[in-house]
Parts: C-alpha cells; structure tokens; sequence
C-alpha cells in the first residue's frame, strides 16, 4: 500500500474513532503517530517527532491569546454579565412578540463579544433565558432551538478563539481576521431574530407577550451592561486602533473583565472556578492541537494535501463549485465534531486546495474571506439535526423540552444560516468592505 493509499484511508480511521467516542485529540494523534511509522517504515520519524513536536507546538506565543480569552469569557460568566445582558435585551424588546427570544438572541451576541465559545455561550444564556421563557409562555422547542442558534454567535463575533487558530494555520493577521468577522456575526444575529419573527407568525401560539417595561426599568437594565460595552471597546478598540497586538488585548480583556466580576461580586470560589474551567479547556484545547499537529505531519509526508489539489485542478471544476463542496463537507462534518477539531483537521488540506483558485482577490483577501466562510458553516453543523452538538447542550439544561421539537424549531435557524452563506460567497465585499 502506498502512502497516499494510507494517508487517504487514515480518515475513516479516524472517523471511526471520533464514533467510537474516542477524544478527538487522542484520535488524531494515534492516526498520526501510526501513520507516520507506516508510511516512513520506521519508528525514527515518530520518535523526531515525539521529542520536538510538544515545545515547537506550544512555543508559539500566539497561542498564549487563547487562555486569555477563555479566562475572559469565565470570570465574565462569574461576574454576571450575562445575565446582565439578557435583562437589557429583555428591557428593550422583550414586550414585542416573540421578543424575549430575540433578547436571548441579543445577550448571546453580546457575551459572544467577550467569550469566544458557542458552547459556553449557549449554555450560560441558557441558564438565564429559558426559565424566563418559561415563565413567559414560550414553547420549549422555540426556547432550546433558540439557544442552541444563539451560541453559535460565540465564536463569530470577536474575539473568537477558533479564528485564532485559524490565523495560526494560515499565517493571517488576528485583528484583521476579527474585524472580517464582525459584519457577518451581526447578519448572524440580525438573521436568527428575523427567523424567530417569521417562526411566531407560523406559529402563533409558539410565544406569549409580557407587559412593556417602563423607560426608567428600560434604562436601569441598558445601563448594567457597561462592563461589557467596556470591555469590548477597551480589547476590540485597542487590537483594530493599534494600541494592543491580540494578546495584550487578550491580557487587558481577561484583567479588565476579572476586576469588574470581582466588583460585581465574585469572590474565591467563583475565581477558582473561573481559573479551573479555564485550564480544563485550554488543556483540551492544547491536546487537540498536538493531536492535530502530528495527524498534519502524516499527511503532509503522505503528500494527500497535494493530491487533492491536483485532482480538483485536472477536474476543471469552477473556483465557486469547489468552494460549495468544501462548505457542504464541513456542514456534514460539523455534526460529528466541534468547531476547533474541524479547523486543525481539515484547514491544512483544505487551505492549499482554496489557495490555488482564482476568487478575483489577493491571496490574503481569499484566506480570510474563506476563514469567515469556514467558521460559519462549522458552526451551522452544530445546530443541524439530528446530532449538532449545541442542541445536546441546551437539551442538558432543558430536559422538560422533547429533542424533537428542538430539531423541528432549529431548522428555521439552519435557514438563515445557508442564506447567509450564499450571500457572502456571492458578495465577499460583505466580509470584506471593513479591511
């Protein structure tokens, strides 16, 4: 068997292994470590690899960003910021049909801004909203779908952990990468409450009204949301003005963010909860880069990136149908995994095949428009019936609701999504009119 025969046969291997609920980074690492012994024939290129892998992955001081931004997400978490958020929501357009929906919306997109994860983001608004939903009259399948659509606004709108590592993989700029993502994670959000509007009109008994708060009430609540507005401008303003490359934005935002949760109340054992999850998910983030890092190696030697990109050249495919193949894999493949093993897995294949195709723009205006793509659609593949990863989430913190009617009401969601996916491969200038 050849290497480019083991190399192509490692991905349902590794598939398999995913399946078999195998930790995706211990997944990669064993097709990868195996894979390199088979194709090389000995185990010298495994031990090279075993003794200079670890500190060249983790030696990149780009990487410190990411538990950074984690702690960020947590100690706001802690603070209360997101309950915080959904109140102003709430206070602004909870009274209008279907509102207290499109609040969740809004809070996910507002603590998105300052976390970074769709499962964080989903889960901690969940706590908050869906009781209120309840208590409202809302329908469970609405409420968790919902939700679950909401998170995905975690990783879109910067700072965003997964475009980090993204922009490691295709050596882009951070801050350029996160100011791509800002237009179209709005259009996300604008586009989840114009679905939840067209879903209670279908479906009228879907959501019940609440009386409209007074201004005073309104104005108490927009006004408990200055540390995010301040945190944000103070990371996002000061990596897009210059000020701060994306880590000291990072170290800013986490130190900024932990002294106002401490303020807000957060006392020892919200911090050590805040610096536990903290380390738990960098821990799992690091494995899985280490993972991929190896599983990378095998198919760069077993030259599998270059085979692809050689077979779609002789195709004669166009540049648009090769970029809706990418996309509909990972809206596939996003119902398997999570967003960042998708990236480290498939990004070094992938990256190189989009790279060679002519889109009419510079090759760095292609890589981040494609990162913007990718990112969205992996995140669609968590919202996708019947095994994305964010309805499970919500269905943990919701057991009251059927799965089912989380799946039905989902698919509202996963529309708008597709139609902003072909409105921003039609028209890139969306992505990237702010550079």
């Amino acid at each position: 068997m050849s290497a480019l025969e083991i190399g192509y046969l490692s991905f349902p291997v590794l598939l398999g292994l995913i399946l078999a609920r195998a930790p995706i980074g211990l997944a990669m690492f064993v097709c990868g470590a195996v894979g390199l012994w088979l194709v090389s024939g000995s185990p010298v290129m495994l031990l090279a690899k075993l003794k200079n892998e670890a500190f060249s992955t983790f030696a990149n001081h780009s990487l410190s960003v990411v538990p950074l931004f984690l702690l960020m997400g947590h100690f706001a978490t802690q603070g209360g910021m997101s309950a915080a958020l959904f109140r102003a929501a709430d206070a602004l357009i909870g009274h209008r049909k279907g509102g207290l929906a499109m609040a969740a919306v809004g809070a996910c997109a507002g603590l998105g801004a300052i976390c970074g994860s769709s499962l964080a983001t989903a889960a901690t608004v969940g706590r908050v909203a869906l009781p209120e939903m309840r208590r409202a009259g809302y329908e469970g399948g609405l409420s968790t779908a919902t939700l679950a659509a909401g998170g995905t606004l975690g990783i879109l709108i910067p700072p965003s952990v997964v475009l980090v590592i993204y922009a490691i993989l295709t050596e882009q700029n951070i801050a350029r990468l996160f100011l791509a993502a800002l237009v179209p994670g709005l259009l996300a959000a604008g586009g989840y409450m114009l679905a939840i509007a067209l879903y209670v009109r279908a479906h009228p008994g879907a959501a019940g009204l609440r009386p409209r708060p007074g201004w005073g009430e309104r104005w108490r609540a927009i006004r408990g949301v200055w540390q995010v507005i301040v945190v944000f401008a103070l990371v996002v303003g000061g990596i897009y003005g210059g000020i701060f490359s994306p880590t000291e934005g990072a170290a800013v935002g986490a130190a900024a963010t932990g002294l106002m949760a401490w303020a807000g109340g957060m006392r020892g054992k919200g911090f050590r909860a805040a610096i536990l999850a903290t380390a738990e998910t960098t821990g799992m983030i690091f494995f899985i880069l280490l993972g991929a890092a190896f599983y990378n190696a095998f198919l760069a030697y077993a030259r599998v990136p270059q085979d692809l990109s050689g077979m779609i050249a002789a195709s004669g495919l166009g540049p648009i149908v090769v970029l809706a193949l990418v996309l509909a894999f990972y809206l596939v493949l996003g119902c398997f995994m999570d967003s960042l093993s998708m990236i480290l897995l498939t990004v070094p294949v992938f990256f190189p095949v989009i790279s060679a195709l002519d889109f009419g723009m510079s090759p760095e205006d292609t890589a981040i428009w494609f990162g913007v793509l990718v990112l969205i659609v992996v995140e669609v593949g968590l919202i996708t019936p019947p095994v994305g990863m964010n309805l499970f989430v919500i269905n943990g913190v919701d057991r009251e609701t059927p799965i089912g009617a989380t799946w039905r009401a989902v698919l509202w969601f996963v529309a708008s999504d597709i139609l902003r996916v072909a409105l921003l491969v039609a028209f890139p200038g969306i992505v990237l009119f702010l550079l």
